[in-house]
């Protein structure tokens, strides 16, 4: 159990810059244990990612999708896999917030940052007995499951014709973990697969993931837990990449200004001008579209065409961060390339992290081009 010892002054904000000195210089240890250390875990912790989404009622924070944001991106600047865990808290502490009463107090019974995973895409099986599920399966790529305390997984249950996908929680007694995490990128997030043979979770343990989309909670709840997914978490989503993208930078023109290119020095090179230039513009135009999308979140009473504009917008951010970073690589020289290098680690990171299907251009394409041009009849 990792301890409660989080400075209640210290904004999120302002904690994940010391978070990040802390993750950059275990950034090649998260890289080759494919998971990150213990102390970079009590850090996020303390910080406050993991109660950062939990209602006030079990003593959380409730906080703003905009404070997450420019957090999640001051960390990804040291470590992109120690933000995207911050994120996976603050995410699955959401989640949890949609349990009924009983749940939410079991599950935060020792206080607000107790640290959680989640498996979003629907698997394993279900069975109905009474009072609840028992349930068998495996879910993969669930990131920070090594320290979760439980975790939250989306099954697929039947009830009489209906199929409804369902969120579990989990006690960490209650699966195992299969090390299946051998990737090219964000080897720290450690996002091996949970497994559960048989297990009775009781009803007061889930919620029905179309309330968790939509943003429905039959209890009043504030504007953070009542907007839908959309339109709150695909930005979020860029923010551990954007801050690899924007520590990339930095370090690709502090390497390169002492070299030369071409016979001329590299800041007098209108090529390598030209891809610096370029790049930062990209980079700040990613920031700057998602944290409109965030703060459009948190203004409350977010309309369908803002849950649209979202997931297009985060697209969009995911292609121009990604595209700064590739650019980065391609004119750095060979030396970039070797492993241990930062530039290499991050692009690694980057183009890991912003495959995530929350991302992908086809998915928020179609709701948006309908909402906004082309209804379907």
């Amino acid at each position: 159990m990792l301890e409660q010892t989080r400075d209640m002054t210290t904004t999120l904000t302002l904690a994940a810059g010391k978070v990040a000195v802390l993750a950059s210089e275990h950034a090649v240890e998260a890289d080759a244990r494919r998971a990150l250390s213990p102390e970079v875990v009590q850090a996020l912790v303390n910080a406050g990612f993991a109660r950062h989404s939990v209602p006030v009622a079990q003593g959380g924070a409730e906080a703003s999708f905009s404070e997450l944001l420019a957090a999640l991106v001051e960390v990804g600047k040291g470590c992109a896999s120690a933000s995207w865990c911050g994120l996976t808290l603050a995410s699955s502490g959401r989640i949890a917030s949609f349990l009924p009463a009983e749940g939410r107090e079991e599950i935060w019974d020792l206080g607000a940052d107790t640290p959680l995973a989640s498996a979003l895409p629907p698997a394993g099986r279900a069975v109905r007995v009474p009072g609840g599920w028992e349930l068998s399966g495996r879910w993969a790529f669930v990131s920070g499951i090594d320290f979760a305390e439980w975790a939250l997984v989306c099954v697929l249950t039947k009830r009489e014709d209906e199929v409804e996908p369902l969120f579990c929680a989990l006690r960490r007694d209650e699966y195992r973990i299969d090390d299946t995490w051998f990737t090219l990128g964000m080897r720290g997030t450690g996002s091996r697969t949970v497994v559960v043979d048989g297990v009775f979770v009781p009803d007061r343990r889930t919620c029905a993931q179309r309330d968790v989309v939509a943003g429905r909670n039959g209890e009043a709840a504030p504007a953070g837990r009542g907007v839908p997914v959309r339109g709150a978490m695909p930005p979020l989503f860029v923010a551990p990449a954007l801050g690899a993208a924007l520590a990339a930078l930095t370090v690709w023109a502090g390497e390169l200004r002492a070299k030369k290119r071409d016979g001329l020095p590299v800041p007098r090179h209108p090529g390598l001008r030209e891809v610096l230039a370029r790049s930062s513009a990209e980079l700040d135009a990613a920031r700057l579209v998602v944290e409109r999308a965030s703060a459009v979140a948190d203004a409350g009473q977010v309309s369908e065409d803002d849950v649209v504009r979202a997931a297009r917008d985060a697209t969009l951010a995911a292609d121009l961060v990604r595209a700064a970073v590739n650019r980065l690589v391609r004119q750095g020289g060979t030396s970039v390339q070797t492993d241990g290098h930062p530039l290499q680690r991050a692009w690694r990171d980057v183009n890991g992290a912003l495959s995530h299907a929350m991302l992908r251009p086809e998915f928020s394409a179609a709701p948006f081009t309908e909402r906004a041009y082309w209804p379907v009849g």
